[in-house]
């Protein structure tokens, strides 16, 4: 077993976070302990628990993680079109392709729940925001003269659709059955929700 003066703080947090999402990745949600964090980086959990306050910290971590590169995907697909319809269609798919491809990560950053009383931190209330940020700049530029409030309210509306199709869809409560349909939704979902936001 490693000694606490093997690593840093820092060191034990990433390596932490990446053994967590590893976890994740192999054995879903319900697979996920400290005992098991702790028994993958080589340390106790006592040690884990001097970097982390408890498990609930730990998963908002890793749930950090997850949110930039959720940023990180739907970014990048906005920055392919200069067509803010198409960015945002393009956005929304990344979306589903990444909690497509990273269920377990997807699922615990939406089912986590900090104990009663505990509020979530403003650092990772800010990764939240940022998402956001990066679908209001399409918004934007379809609606200019649309005040910030309005625009913010869009962009709640919108992707919480996006996100609910996306819910349904990864759950087969659809009962569609096919990748290409839940796409096909997601975009005619994105394309009539901006053809009404386009007339506000």
């Amino acid at each position: 077993m490693a000694r606490r003066s093997d690593h840093s703080r820092e060191e034990i947090q990433h390596m932490a976070v990446a053994a967590a999402i590893t976890i994740l990745n192999e054995q879903g949600v319900t697979g996920l302990s400290a005992r098991k964090v702790a028994k993958s980086i080589g340390y106790t959990v006592g040690t884990l628990y001097l970097v982390f306050k408890n498990l609930d910290e730990l998963l908002l971590y890793v749930n950090a993680a997850t949110l930039d590169e959720l940023h990180q995907a739907i970014t990048e697909e906005a920055k392919i079109h200069t067509d803010p319809t198409l960015s945002l269609k393009s956005m929304a798919l990344a979306y589903l392709h990444y909690a497509q491809q990273n269920s377990a990560r997807w699922s615990l950053l939406f089912s986590h729940q900090l104990p009663d009383g505990q509020l979530l931190p403003d650092w990772f209330e800010q990764k939240i925001i940022t998402v956001f940020d990066g679908v209001m700049k399409p918004l934007q530029q379809i609606q200019p003269d649309v005040n910030e409030q309005a625009v913010l309210q869009a962009t709640r509306e919108l992707w919480s659709g996006v996100h609910g199709a996306c819910d349904l869809g990864l759950s087969n409560k659809l009962n569609m059955g096919a990748e290409f349909e839940i796409e096909a939704l997601i975009e005619s979902f994105v394309e009539n929700y901006l053809f009404g936001f386009a007339k506000v």
